[in-house]
């Protein structure tokens, strides 16, 4: 099931390679070797950083001499509300692996600069009766396929791309709350309050493909992080995750990832037993589990053990 790939997080630094100079190299010549002029004024850091050739050979470079990548310009309002032709996203969250560590909370949290008190990724703790074991459930927006907050929007605020993913247009949405009331996975969240973001946070452009910056009197909600996916990078939740939890990846192609591990869509929900939540509603989830069976870490609940304590 699961392929023989290096893992992707070996060549995210190759994004990172703008600049050095490719030409004239001959086939048995590192092409990422920097020039006299370069090594006059860098000096090696001496850490060692693997990356793809345009031979398509692995070959290390030391950190110093990469140079980052201008950001990608954001795209136009139209191009954020079509999605990325060809693709249809889908995420699976293997239940069996989730220990509550909330990193992917935190990461989520951090890169979409939300409001303090909420979340856009729950994690609840689950269990189906009382002689069943406890587990926990990581939950999303689940971008269904039959999204009813889309239906009841009156503004068009809330809209599906053809790529599956359903987003939020803040310059939209004018805060009727119809969309969290119409939502069954109760994933949204309200603002509230004006945020207290960083300069640089606030005076970006606002994009409903990142979500930032938050505005006051508008609802938000997990995006499915398509910016990164226009870049061809995982979703920050997927990334954060140190257990493997959350697989990201395209329908179209049958492939998922978390980043260190590659598995056939349609196998891993076939094997694995994968469901969606709250099937019988016909919304369609683009969110599949696979429940809480051969478990790498027993039930934990911290923060009721806190709570105890304190009472």
């Amino acid at each position: 099931m699961k392929t023989n790939d290096t893992s992707r997080r070996e060549f995210i630094s190759a994004t990172v390679l703008a600049g050095l100079a490719v030409a004239g190299c001959s086939s048995g010549k590192n092409p990422f070797q920097p020039d006299t002029a370069t090594l006059e004024t860098v000096k090696p850091s001496g850490e060692m950083v693997k990356l793809l050739s345009v031979n398509g050979e692995v070959i290390e470079v030391d950190k110093a001499f990469l140079k980052p990548v201008p950001e990608l310009p954001q795209v136009s309002n139209q191009l954020a509300r079509q999605g990325i032709a060809g693709k249809k996203f889908v995420m699976v969250i293997d239940l069996s692996r989730c220990k509550s560590l909330k990193k992917c909370q935190s990461a989520c949290n951090h890169m979409h600069s939300i409001h303090p008190g909420q979340n856009w990724i729950k994690v609840y703790p689950q269990q189906e009766a009382d002689h069943t074991a406890p587990y926990w459930q990581p939950t999303t927006c689940m971008h269904c396929d039959e999204p009813p907050c889309v239906k009841v929007c009156p503004v068009d605020a809330t809209f599906k791309r053809q790529d599956g993913i359903v987003l939020i247009d803040s310059d939209r949405c004018i805060g009727c709350r119809f969309c969290m009331a119409a939502c069954p996975y109760s994933t949204r969240v309200f603002n509230w309050e004006e945020l207290n973001l960083p300069k640089e946070i606030a005076e970006k452009p606002y994009s409903c493909e990142t979500s930032v910056p938050q505005k006051k009197g508008t609802v938000g909600k997990c995006d499915f992080c398509p910016d990164m996916a226009r870049k061809g990078e995982l979703p920050h939740c997927v990334s954060a995750c140190p257990n493997g939890v959350f697989m990201f990846g395209d329908l179209n192609e049958d492939a998922v990832t978390n980043g260190s591990e590659t598995f056939r869509f349609s196998e891993l929900v076939r094997d694995k037993a994968g469901y969606r939540l709250m099937e019988d509603l016909g919304t369609k989830p683009s969110v599949y589990y696979l429940p809480p069976v051969n478990r790498n870490f027993p039930f934990e609940n911290k923060e009721e053990k806190e709570e105890n304590k304190k009472s």
